[in-house]
């Protein structure tokens, strides 16, 4: 019995002992409740200031998208007031071009009996292209960057300056530089805005192609016995070849130039081959029989009876 006593005593004091060792499962779980509730507070803190700031956000990102397609708006509209100018500036350039090539071919009628009033029929069409078509390109261009639209008006002013460059030369017999075309533009511009100018580049190309206007005057004019003014027109010609071979190289768009030199090349050639024909042949022909005017025709005799 006091074995049996003995032993349950000892086993209590073992369970006592294993009871004190073991962890307390109820302070557990009071630290994981209130782990679990601080973090539960944290978190709906960490939330609502998560939701203020996407709210700012959004906020901010509305009303920068809302810059942005105000910018790209205008933007938009931009590109369509220029392209919308373009387009009438393309047709004014075409109309300049085709009543300028009207006073070419005009210029192309003299002879040494109408010459006075061909040049005034010309004059008067030339003063036409300016006051109705190149007035409408100045309209649209002046006060405005117009190097952006140069390739849009570009060959009509070309065709202009070949024009007025023509008919300058056969009424005075010299070379009309830029600055009195630009003068002449003048009171075709609003005097509160940047006035247009031709620029180098454009007259240097007009200038080219007078050349080949000039070798077909001179033709006309030899075939119409007038030597003397196609050779003044040869000499002419050369020097403005002369000229623009020097120039030429030193151009920043020298590709068109390039192009209009060979041409040039060509129209010298022409006219110093048909000059040098008609003095070569011209020593073979013998006055009229029975004439006492000493003067021939330079291409070849015409018929008569004896």
């Amino acid at each position: 019995m006091l074995q049996s006593s003995s032993f349950t005593l000892h086993k209590i004091s073992r369970t006592l002992l294993l009871l004190t060792m073991a962890p307390k499962p109820q302070r557990f779980h009071q630290f994981a409740d209130s782990s679990t509730l601080g973090g539960g507070v944290k978190r709906a803190r960490t939330i609502s200031v998560m939701s203020s700031t996407a709210g700012a956000d959004s906020e901010s990102s509305s009303s920068s998208s809302s810059q942005m397609k105000n910018a790209f708006s205008n933007y938009a509209q931009y590109l369509n007031d220029l392209n919308e100018k373009r387009e009438r500036v393309v047709k004014a350039s075409r109309d300049i071009t085709m009543n300028s090539k009207k006073v070419i071919f005009q210029v192309h009628r003299i002879s040494k009996h109408n010459k006075k009033e061909v040049l005034e029929k010309a004059e008067k069409d030339l003063a036409a292209v300016k006051d109705q078509h190149v007035s409408r390109l100045v309209q649209e261009l002046q006060g405005t960057d117009f190097w952006k639209l140069r390739r849009a008006y570009s060959p009509g002013v070309q065709e202009y300056i070949e024009a007025a460059t023509l008919c300058n030369f056969c009424k005075t017999g010299t070379l009309l530089i830029l600055d009195e075309i630009n003068a002449s533009l003048l009171p075709l511009s609003d005097p509160s805005h940047e006035p247009l100018q031709i620029n180098i580049l454009d007259y240097l190309l007009g200038l080219a192609d007078l050349t080949g206007e000039l070798m077909r005057l001179a033709i006309g004019r030899i075939s119409d016995g007038e030597l003397e003014y196609a050779e003044k027109i040869c000499k002419f010609v050369r020097e403005i070849y002369r000229k623009l071979t020097v120039l030429a190289p030193e151009m920043d768009e020298s590709s068109d130039m390039k192009m209009k030199m060979e041409t040039m090349l060509q129209s010298v050639m022409k006219i110093e081959n048909a000059c040098f024909s008609v003095h070569v042949r011209g020593s073979e022909y013998i006055p009229l029989v029975g004439s006492a005017d000493s003067s021939y025709s330079l291409i070849g005799l015409p018929d008569f009876e004896q």
